[in-house]
Order: C-alpha cells, then sequence, then structure tokens
C-alpha cells in the first residue's frame, strides 16, 4: 500500500518537567504534576497530591522488549517515546508520514486535569501542557499534528483556552466524553456547553473523544487478575465503552444544532460500529423518534459528522457500508502496548485485503488530511 499514512492516535509522554519548569511553586507547591520515587524504588506520577492510576512513569509498551511491562523508572523510558526527534525515526520505521498526537500524563482525553478541583491549577496545568507540545513536538516537525487538552469547566475557560490554542497551531481539541463523572460539572448535554461545540465548528478543528477517559463507564478487572491479564482486559474492553458515548452524541441533539462539527471517537475500533449505527437507526424507527424533531437518522448525523478509528481492524465490506468509507481514520496506537509498532505496514496490508485503492486512500490519509488540513504532496 502505498501513500503517506497519517495516524490519527498516537501519544507522547509528557517529560518529568514538563510542569516543574512551568508552574510556580510558591503558588501551588506540591500540587504541580511530577515524578515522585516510590519507597520500593519505582518512579510514579503525582497530580495534585493524587498518585496517578498509570501501571508505570510512562506509557511505552510497544518500545519496550517486553509489551507487557511498562517502565518503572524514568531512566528506563525509551527515547522514542519522549523525545520528538528519536519519535521521527520510529515513524519511519513504520511507515507513519503524520502521527496526530494526545497526551499521557493528562490524561488521554484529558481527565486528570479535568479532575482537578481547582480550576485556577486545572488551567495552569492544561496551558503548560499545550505551549510545550507546540514549543518541543510542534517545532520540531510538521509531521507533528498537535492537539489542545482544556479545562473542562466552566465552559467560558474551555472556549478562551480553545482559541488561544488553535491560534499556537492546535488543530483539534482533546475533550473528556463524560465530563460529569470526573467532577461535579453538568451533564455533557446541556445547552452550557454549547459554546464549546460551537467554537469547534467556528474554528474547524475536531473534538476528539478518546476511549477510556470515564472508569465509571468501563467494567473494573477482577481483582484477582495478574497485572497482565487485568491490562489485557482493559485493553480490550476500553475500545467497546465508546458504544455509550456515541449513543448518546447521536441522540442529544448536538450534531442537529451544530451541523458543521466533526467528533473523533479515538481508540474506538470499528467493527462493533456497524452493528451500533444499524440497531440504533432500527430503534429509532421502531421508537418513531422522527416525531419529536429529528430530521436526520442516528446513521445519517454520524456519516456527516463524525468519525471511527481503526488500527487492527478488518475494513470490511460490511464495516464500510454501515459506517461509511469517509467516516474512518486510521492509527498505530504508537507507543501503547497495543500498538502494531514497527510492524504497522503488516498489518495495513492484512486489514485491507481486497479493499478498493480508493477507499484505502480515504481510510489511510485522505479523510484525516481534509479534518486536519494537512497538505499532502
Amino acid at each position: 500500500m502505498q501513500g503517506p499514512l497519517i495516524s490519527v492516535d498516537d501519544h507522547v509522554q509528557e517529560h518529568p518537567e514538563v510542569w516543574t519548569k512551568r508552574l510556580s511553586k510558591s503558588k501551588f507547591g506540591n500540587r504541580i504534576p511530577r515524578v515522585e520515587r516510590q519507597g520500593d524504588g519505582t518512579e510514579r506520577w503525582i497530580v495534585d497530591g493524587v498518585k496517578l492510576r498509570l501501571n508505570g512513569v510512562a506509557g511505552a509498551g510497544a518500545a519496550m522488549p517486553d509489551r507487557g511491562a511498562e517502565p518503572q523508572r524514568w531512566e528506563d523510558v525509551p527515547k522514542m517515546v519522549y523525545d520528538p526527534r528519536e519519535r521521527l525515526k520510529a515513524m519511519d520505521t513504520d511507515g507513519v508520514q503524520y502521527s496526530v498526537l494526545y497526551p499521557t500524563v493528562a490524561g488521554v482525553a484529558g481527565e486528570t486535569f479535568g479532575r482537578i478541583e481547582d480550576t485556577e491549577l486545572e488551567l495552569a496545568c492544561v496551558q503548560a501542557y499545550n505551549d510545550w507540545l507546540i514549543e518541543e513536538w510542534a517545532s520540531v516537525s510538521e509531521r507533528f499534528i498537535p492537539q489542545c487538552s482544556v479545562p473542562i469547566f466552566p465552559v467560558e475557560a474551555t472556549v478562551k483556552e480553545i482559541r488561544r490554542a488553535v491560534a499556537q497551531g492546535h488543530r483539534g481539541v482533546i475533550y473528556p466524553a463524560v465530563p460529569m463523572e470526573l467532577r461535579g460539572v453538568p451533564h455533557i448535554n446541556d445547552p452550557l456547553y454549547d459554546p464549546l461545540w460551537a467554537v469547534c465548528e467556528e474554528l474547524e478543528v475536531p473534538i476528539c473523544f478518546h476511549a477510556g477517559a470515564s472508569t465509571a463507564i468501563q467494567v473494573p478487572p477482577y481483582k484477582g487478575y495478574a497485572a497482565t491479564l487485568a491490562a489485557a482486559f482493559q485493553a480490550i474492553t476500553q475500545p467497546v465503552s465508546t458504544v455509550s458515548v456515541v449513543v448518546n452524541l447521536l441522540i442529544s441533539r448536538i450534531l442537529l444544532r451544530f451541523p458543521g462539527l466533526k467528533v473523533i471517537f479515538a481508540e474506538s475500533g470499528l467493527g462493533w460500529g456497524a452493528y451500533l449505527l444499524e440497531y440504533t437507526d432500527f430503534q429509532f424507527k421502531g421508537d418513531r423518534l422522527h416525531e419529536q424533531g429529528y430530521h436526520l437518522t442516528p446513521s445519517e448525523m454520524f456519516r456527516r459528522q463524525c468519525f471511527l478509528v481503526g488500527w487492527y481492524d478488518r475494513a470490511s465490506i460490511r464495516t464500510r457500508r454501515y459506517i461509511g468509507t469517509e467516516n474512518i481514520l486510521w492509527s498505530t496506537q504508537f507507543p501503547l502496548a497495543t500498538s502494531n509498532w514497527p510492524r504497522s505496514q503488516e498489518t495495513i496490508e492484512r486489514s485491507f485485503e481486497g479493499v478498493p485503492e480508493e477507499d484505502c486512500r480515504k481510510i489511510l490519509w485522505e479523510n484525516a488530511a481534509r479534518l486536519y488540513h494537512i497538505e499532502i504532496d
């Protein structure tokens, strides 16, 4: 398969100095995100006095000799995970031309800072991350596509940071799909969030809901599982937790009220999407929801504005028919343990066997280039 693969869901690993060098020690003290050595010699991230629920000091499974073992000390983190120049080499190895970036410590959907009750500290943390991503990654190469993290509430602060970050060069907005599960803020469907949808529509940047932002909509692994089995359980169930997020968006009328809004469901997978859209349309007709002000079916709303992301899936005829070839994106998931790196091209050959060349181009780079305003030569 020849072409400039755009991976729309990769993760940066924040360096331990991202926040300690950018936030005021006199103002925020030990609440500043930092790496702290534990009694057993391992290191963990501490944010606002709380130890993050990461399995190590970095999300680096794909770059480790043993994918099931995350690095426990910063000195053991592979440079390709946190160094942008080494990351470019890793991308070249995997045949990736452009990489759309999500956080790790800040939360795959920005949920780490969304849990902070002090809105001043929350804002300081997201701004430090956004500035760092532009200064330390986007400035190194145009092949990195930065996306901003934002304060989840109040919405006025959210909108202000989106405008600031997009003016800097950010091309997407990362937001938790269930902010009300993080702290006491209104339900995501509340009209109070309308300025959020409106600014993304106005600035033509997609809003990105990454799977795994809330444990409340996921079944927790059994406590008796070994660490590797628990990690496998979470890796399998996390993408499908997006089901309720998609259904909520389709029923909420948000898409109807903001027809220019584009929504990406990162780390979603594809197979369940065909079933969900088929069944949601069936339920829509059975409950005669068109009589309640819906002038589009759920699948019509989805195809106009939404995108699922594959990285291991087979792009079958049924999947492409129900989801829509124009509504599928691709990723490598690097450097997460579930990534296909460094054999993403082999995965693509297998996943797209028998798929028309035109459909391959759309899924692997054309759809993403349009969403993120990437000029492909």
